[in-house]
């Protein structure tokens, strides 16, 4: 039986409630100070009015004058919400007036109740946000009553075909976990080092994303950056080879790298990891495919002016949508707002090579968080949508001991390209090879790699050496 949705005004909300709330239904708020609850009735609320609904938001805290305020710095237009404002005024404490909602009775209401009744009935509200819920359990005589007058206050509302949100401020003192066995949804705001997520703990009759999603909050209202849950992501791709466009490292890899496989490029600082990245993305260029780099810890100008240095037209390839540079400050993106960021690049300009530089500055995003788990979820999405991926590892061993990775990713890939430095006759020269290829065989020696003005240069194997992995290497005598 399929169910009527209205849209929450938050494109990644509607994503972890599947297509939206379900209407005619009672929705809770929880959060603390600051959290976003209020921000998240104006979406819901000015939604409403975009799709030519009547909507009623109730407050019992906050003025008008106030939300209309704080709605003008957000950039909510509320001329077509219609305001039901049960906050004290400055007469009631003057006065020391007093205030009701249904009587024990339930027969006889007294003007706050009725002044409610008579505006859902007069307006018949499609929609409706109470802030907040909270403020009926101080007019309760008790625990009991409060719990059966909003219960019946919540089916007058519901049995009107209005679909409601409503806010509680929860505390030790005064919890609300009657509030949300009432409710048929459940949605959890949270915010503690200097983080927001948002949380749904239920959703009646409707399936949902679990766990915690990043949420900010902006000069536009609320953003919500969905987990990436691998089994709702994939298409249908052809597996084909990726050329470098360099006939030796084409030997190598016995091709190249495949689509929807993880390439791992590692070595030390210097080595050349992102130009190779890079070569593969400029032969990716030329069949008019799109790609993208992601770069942590180099500044954009930096690497363009790089890359134009060694005859890879990167600003060409920009102008012609076959590059995106994106700069990432990893000290402000969540994983989940970059998993966002990717996701976006991948399904709307159709990205088949992602590039990620590096995974230490992806690190930094994380945030003391399990760096595998947030690394492991967005390399398999890219696989399941038939992206390459280059993720580029720096080790900080210039010679000495062989290490693929310092943080233990090696099992994600795929492919694993290293480079390396050695020392020959005094002078500091690089070296490329490939230790791991799932899906061919591989060339296993080891060949001299340059970076010149012209581009990547790269040698024949390097069969008269050995000891090559240690950076200091041994030429062979002819007895050998």
């Amino acid at each position: 039986m399929s169910e009527n949705r209205l849209s929450s005004g938050i494109s990644g909300l509607d994503e972890v409630l599947s297509g939206g709330y379900v209407s005619d239904r009672t929705y809770l708020i929880r959060g603390g100070p600051g959290a976003g609850k209020t921000t998240l009735g104006m979406h819901f609320l000015t939604t409403g009015v975009t799709n030519g609904e009547q909507v009623l938001f109730i407050t019992l805290g906050e003025t008008v004058t106030q939300l209309r305020r704080t709605a003008e710095v957000l950039g909510f237009d509320l001329q077509g919400v219609t305001f039901l404002d049960l906050s004290p005024t400055p007469e009631f404490f003057a006065q020391v007036q007093t205030y009701d909602i249904f009587s024990p009775a339930e027969v006889e209401r007294e003007p706050t109740t009725r002044r409610i009744v008579d505006r859902v009935e007069a307006l018949k509200p499609q929609r409706i946000f109470i802030d907040s819920m909270t403020q009926f359990r101080y007019l309760a005589s008790d625990t009991f009553q409060f719990r059966k007058q909003v219960l019946s206050f919540l089916r007058f509302l519901v049995e009107q075909s209005t679909t409601v949100l409503f806010t509680s401020e929860s505390s030790e003192e005064a919890p609300d976990d009657d509030l949300q066995f009432m409710s048929d949804g459940v949605i959890n705001l949270d915010f503690r080092h200097n983080e927001r997520t948002l949380c749904i703990s239920k959703f009646r009759g409707s399936d949902f994303q679990d766990g915690h999603h990043a949420i900010r909050l902006t000069s536009t209202g609320m953003q919500l950056f969905p987990r990436l849950m691998l089994q709702d992501y994939g298409q249908d791709f052809n597996t084909e080879v990726v050329s470098s466009g360099i006939p030796e490292i084409d030997e190598l890899l016995h091709g190249g790298i495949e689509r929807s496989t993880i390439t791992i490029i590692s070595g030390p600082s210097g080595v050349g990891k992102s130009t190779l990245g890079l070569q593969f993305m400029k032969e990716a260029a030329g069949r008019g495919e799109h790609s993208v780099i992601y770069t942590f810890e180099e500044r954009k100008e930096t690497l363009l002016r790089r890359a134009e240095g060694i005859n890879i037209a990167v600003s060409a390839m920009q102008e012609k949508g076959t590059l995106s540079v994106v700069q990432v400050e990893p000290l402000y993106y969540t994983p989940d707002e970059f998993a966002n960021l990717v996701r976006q690049e991948v399904e709307q300009q159709k990205a088949q090579i992602v590039m990620i530089d590096s995974v230490s500055g992806y690190r930094l995003s994380v945030r003391g968080k399990d760096l595998i788990s947030h690394l492991h979820a967005l390399c398999k999405y890219l696989q399941n949508m038939g992206v390459a991926v280059l993720l580029i590892n720096e080790i900080e061993m210039i010679t000495g001991d062989f290490r693929v990775t310092e943080i233990g990713i090696s099992y994600l890939a795929d492919t694993i390209i290293f480079l390396r430095y050695l020392e020959m006759q005094g002078e500091l020269r690089r070296t490329i090879g490939v230790l791991k290829k799932r899906m061919t065989d591989f060339e296993k020696t080891l060949r001299e790699f340059e970076i010149s003005r012209y581009g990547l240069k790269v040698g024949k194997p390097l069969t008269q050496l050995r000891g090559v992995l240690t950076g200091v290497p041994e030429m062979l005598g002819d007895e050998l």
